[in-house]
């Protein structure tokens, strides 16, 4: 093994402009695919935290019906307090959850005594609603970045819409589920940027406020956000949770809730995935440049060695030696281009980072790239290109282990 190995080197070393030329090449592909992979990723990432750091949680649990009616904000499908004591408890109980705040959602009108406007309004509990969507505060752009009773947020379109500025007294009025009216003034407390998507135009008050304005007379909750430790096994936590909510039911034996993880409930999802669908396509790029780039080389290598190869046949070494000698030349490419291109890729990297790269995302403004090489995404193109370094080498190799020696002798 060894002394093919340093044989398929010495053979390498040889032909020392067309090795360099390939390794550049399966270089150069290593290098574009990890850079995207990782400048990609950051956005990706971006976009998600903005999604459930800002607004939505990790996941949501309703009462059994309540999203597919979401537009309209059915008060009539809030969950009552029994309910809410069911579901607390189970959640509660689960050790991977890091917070979870209840939310109270409904549609209001908006005045400003002068102007009327309407407005969707989330009820919540400071405390626990920073500890389940940490980035809300940030949003804040002016005023305080915590919400007291008798205090509200205004999305800024809002805001600039009806020329309404912090400290100015405004009136909420809603319609409870029985269908009679209410109303309360509030302090505005500060302006909210208007995040892109759903939930991001949305107002803030207190849940007490909120239920007092509803008129509701015991604790009604429409929806609780979630928080959980390791955002990398929502999937499978979501699965787990949704089997153990689906032994609350109602007398009838209908589950009671429903539970709901971020990519049902945002069209950020499709964009998610449609950069992972980018990553896939460059990484088959990547493929094709490999393969076509040794084989090749191995091809040319074969052609312009036959009576090489019909020599060391004729002293009697056996075919499957001599495959795996050109083997180990198509695999040392691979490994070579794979190395450096991993290198130059990660210093690429780490120059974007350096080099504190803004861009706008929707509203946003000024976010700050910051791409990551991920060790998946390094050993997955390793093997990607390894493992297509030997299959392009195979049918070359495969041929010179298959001449006859006499007849490669005499090859001119």
């Amino acid at each position: 093994m060894s002394k093919l190995l340093k044989i398929a080197l010495r053979n390498l070393r040889r032909y020392k402009r067309r090795t360099l030329l390939t390794t550049s090449l399966v270089t150069l592909g290593v290098v574009f695919v990890l850079v995207f992979a990782s400048v990609s990723g950051s956005f990706k990432a971006m976009m998600i935290a903005q999604n459930t750091d800002a607004m939505l949680g990790h996941l949501q649990v309703h009462r059994k019906g309540y999203v597919a009616s979401i537009d309209t904000l059915p008060l009539n499908l809030n969950m009552k307090a029994g309910a809410v004591s069911r579901l607390e408890r189970v959640l509660g109980e689960q050790p991977e959850i890091e917070a979870f705040s209840p939310r109270i959602k409904f549609g209001a009108m908006f005045s400003t005594f002068v102007e009327t406007t309407n407005i969707r309004l989330n009820g919540i509990d400071p405390e626990r609603e920073f500890a389940t969507v940490p980035l809300l505060p940030g949003r804040v752009l002016e005023g305080e970045n915590t919400i007291k009773r008798g205090e509200i947020w205004v999305p800024e379109l809002l805001a600039r819409g009806m020329k309404v500025k912090v400290g100015d007294t405004v009136v909420i009025i809603a319609t409870n589920q029985d269908g009679s009216v209410n109303g309360k003034q509030l302090r505005v407390a500060g302006v909210l940027e208007s995040a892109t998507g759903p939930g991001g135009r949305d107002g803030y008050i207190h849940i007490e406020d909120a239920a007092e304005i509803l008129r509701m007379e015991g604790r009604e909750i429409s929806e609780v956000a979630v928080r959980i430790r390791d955002f990398g096994r929502l999937g499978a936590f979501g699965e787990r949770l949704a089997a153990l909510l689906e032994k609350e039911v109602i007398p009838q034996g209908k589950p009671l809730f429903e539970i709901h993880i971020w990519e049902k409930l945002s069209p950020f999802y499709n964009i998610a995935r449609m950069i992972d669908v980018m990553t896939f396509f460059m990484k088959l790029m990547l493929v094709a440049i490999v393969l076509v780039s040794i084989m090749n080389v191995m091809i040319m290598a074969v052609y312009e060695r036959i009576r090489e190869i019909g020599t060391i046949a004729a002293i009697g070494t056996r075919p499957g030696r001599i495959l795996f000698l050109f083997v180990l030349e198509g695999l040392s490419l691979g490994v070579g281009g794979a190395i450096l291109g991993n290198i130059v890729g990660a210093a690429i990297v780490f120059v974007l980072n350096a080099s504190h790269i803004t861009y706008d995302f929707g509203r946003q403004k000024d976010l700050l790239l910051r791409a990551s090489v991920s060790p998946a995404d390094v050993l997955v193109l390793s093997v990607i290109v390894i493992a297509i370094s030997v299959i392009a080498s195979l049918q070359p190799a495969f041929k010179a282990s298959r001449m006859e020696p006499i007849k490669a002798l005499k090859h001119v």
